[in-house]
């Protein structure tokens, strides 16, 4: 509909009164607040999340859109509560620990959240025991573990190791992420993913939890 349509280039435009002022239209005229997330803040998101893939734009375009997409859930959110909408998933994500670099765990929260996942966000420094705990009392299905420094890659083996001693591997998903971390690395501890950037740990997300 030409209203979500315009919902989703105001996000794109980093519109912020904009999309507030479109979303009250849209709850207005009758639109549920799952279809106004689904076709114009996902929808717009996962836009934004595509052409920053395509180096179309860049890492301030994304956290600018990233707020604008909060004004209009910020609205949706009283509707979500009364209709008791559930989420597409949860997702546990922090920095392990001994690394207190967050900008790209913090990217990839923004664009889960954009595409319509629950995060608990850990932050950074966190111990590897912490992650697997927070997945099980939380029920989240993955486990985003970040690090920007070598010497604290170790700390994701260790998560993965938690999860092999309890029995969860394959039950609960990890994906490592970061500047030293790779495909071989991932694959070497027992990740069961390498999120690359923050649009393809989405996509890795979208991919686990589909099925489910």
């Amino acid at each position: 509909m030409e209203l979500l349509k315009q919902i989703s280039q105001s996000l794109q435009d980093g519109d912020d009164e904009k999309v507030a002022s479109l979303t009250k239209d849209a709850l207005t005229a009758g639109m549920t607040a799952r279809q106004i997330l689904d076709e114009s803040l996902i929808a717009g998101m996962t836009i934004i999340g595509n052409k920053f893939k395509a180096h179309e734009i860049f890492l301030p375009d994304v956290l600018l859109s990233a707020r604008t997409m909060y004004a209009g859930l910020e609205l949706l959110k009283p509707h979500f509560l009364k209709d008791d909408i559930p989420s597409r998933g949860k997702v546990v994500i922090g920095t392990v620990q001994g690394d207190l670099h967050d900008i790209g765990k913090n990217l990839v929260g923004i664009m889960l959240k954009g595409a319509g996942y629950e995060v608990i966000d850990l932050g950074n420094d966190v111990p590897p025991a912490k992650f697997v705990d927070t997945a099980v009392s939380q029920g989240a299905a993955i486990i985003g573990t970040s690090a920007l420094l070598t010497t604290t890659m170790p700390m994701m083996a260790q998560v993965a190791g938690i999860l092999k001693e309890r029995g969860l591997t394959g039950k609960i998903k990890l994906i490592i992420g970061g500047a030293p971390v790779s495909d071989a690395f991932a694959r070497e501890i027992g990740a069961d993913a390498y999120g690359f950037d923050a649009v393809k740990a989405v996509e890795i997300v979208d991919r686990f939890l589909a099925g489910r």
